[in-house]
C-alpha cells in the first residue's frame, strides 16, 4: 500500500496502518522531504478477498516527540495476491542542491542469480537530507525461483529541476521530454527522445534538439562532436527526415534521436551517463540518463524531431 502523508519536514517518524480487515505487516520508518510529505510503500496484511474495498487509516508518529501525531484515512481496494517481497532503501544527499534519485533494484534467488530488477524514483531530497522508503518485487511467475535477497545495481541523480516528470504528470511548461531505455546491435546504440504536449496550447519544434553531454558528476562532458543527422554514424537504419517545422497540438508527440556507435580502438573510452535535454532554444531543460558507451568514437548522432504517430 502507498501513503503520502504531511508532517514536519526533515522528520522521521513510525507509521502503522490498520482497518477493517488490513494491518500493517509490522512498524516502519520514514522521513519527510522538504514538502513536508511523508511518501512511503507500507506492506499490509490482508483478509479480504480481490476486489473487496475497504477502509485504512495510516498513523505518522514523530519519533522524536510523541505528541506529533498526523492521520490519514483512505480507500483501499484489494488487489491480486501478488509478490509480498520488500526492500528497504535509505538516500542521503550529501550535495548543495536538490535532486532526485533513481535506484535500480535486483532481486535475487538463495543462489545469487537475478529474479528480477525494479526502479525506485525518489524526488526532490535536499541539501543534506536523507529519505527512507521501500520497494516491492511485484508479482513474480509462478516458476520463479524464491527470492531471498536483494541489491542495488544503479543509482543516478539529477538536479530535481531537470528531472523527468513523473507519469502522469504535466509540467508547468506543458511539455513533457523522456528518454526511452534504447536498443543496441551489432555495437550500434540508438536512444529515443520523446516530446509531449500534454500542455493546453500548440507548441512547435524545428530541427534538432539541443544537448549537453554530462559526466557522472553532471560537469560537461568535452571532446565529444555532436552532429546534426545520423549519417556519419550509421545508414543502416535509414536516411533520417529532413528536419522541418513540427507543431504539436495538445495531445501530439515528436520523437528524435540519439545514434552511436561503440568502438573502441585507440585512446581513451568515453562514457556519457547524463545528457541535459532542451527541446529547442529557450525551452526548460531536462536532465535524462542513456548511459552512452562512446567507446573511442568521439561523435554522437542527432536526429531531428518528427511528429509521432497516434
Amino acid at each position: 500500500m502507498t501513503a503520502e502523508i504531511g508532517h514536519t519536514a526533515g522528520r522521521t517518524v513510525r507509521l502503522t496502518a490498520d482497518g477493517p480487515g488490513v494491518r500493517a505487516d509490522g512498524e516502519m520508518l520514514a522521513t519527510a522531504g522538504d514538502d513536508g510529505t511523508v511518501r512511503v510503500e507500507i506492506p499490509v496484511l490482508c483478509d479480504l478477498p480481490p476486489g473487496e474495498r475497504t477502509h485504512v487509516t495510516v498513523t505518522a508518529v514523530d519519533v522524536d516527540d510523541p505528541a506529533q501525531q498526523t492521520t490519514l484515512t483512505g480507500s483501499l481496494l484489494v488487489a491480486e495476491p501478488g509478490s509480498g517481497v520488500v526492500a528497504d532503501y535509505e538516500i542521503s544527499n550529501e550535495g548543495t542542491e536538490t535532486l532526485t534519485y533513481s535506484v535500480v533494484f535486483t532481486f535475487m534467488s538463495g543462489d545469487g542469480g537475478a529474479v528480477t530488477n525494479q526502479t525506485a524514483t525518489v524526488r526532490d531530497v535536499g541539501p543534506g537530507k536523507t529519505v527512507r522508503g521501500t520497494v516491492r518485487a511485484g508479482e513474480l511467475p509462478p516458476a520463479a525461483p524464491r527470492v531471498t535477497q536483494a541489491k542495488v545495481l544503479t543509482v543516478t541523480r539529477v538536479p530535481a529541476s531537470e528531472a523527468p516528470t513523473a507519469p502522469g504528470t504535466c509540467p508547468a511548461s506543458g511539455i513533457r521530454v523522456s528518454a526511452d531505455e534504447g536498443d543496441a546491435a551489432m555495437g550500434l546504440r540508438v536512444v529515443g527522445l520523446r516530446l509531449d504536449n500534454c500542455g493546453t496550447r500548440a507548441y512547435t519544434v524545428e530541427g534538432y534538439p539541443l544537448l549537453e553531454l554530462l559526466d557522472n558528476d553532471l560537469k560537461r562532458v568535452d571532446g565529444v562532436e555532436i552532429l546534426d543527422g545520423s549519417g556519419e554514424i550509421t545508414t543502416g537504419a535509414g536516411p533520417d527526415k529532413r528536419p522541418r517545422p513540427v507543431t504539436l497540438s495538445p495531445g501530439e508527440s515528436a520523437t528524435a534521436g540519439l545514434v552511436w556507435r561503440n568502438t573502441t580502438e585507440f585512446g581513451t573510452p568515453v562514457t556519457v551517463l547524463y545528457v541535459r535535454v532542451r527541446a529547442k532554444t529557450g525551452a526548460d531543460p531536462v536532465t535524462v540518463t542513456p548511459n552512452l558507451d562512446l567507446g573511442t568514437t568521439g561523435k554522437l548522432g542527432v536526429r531531428p524531431w518528427e511528429k509521432a504517430e497516434r
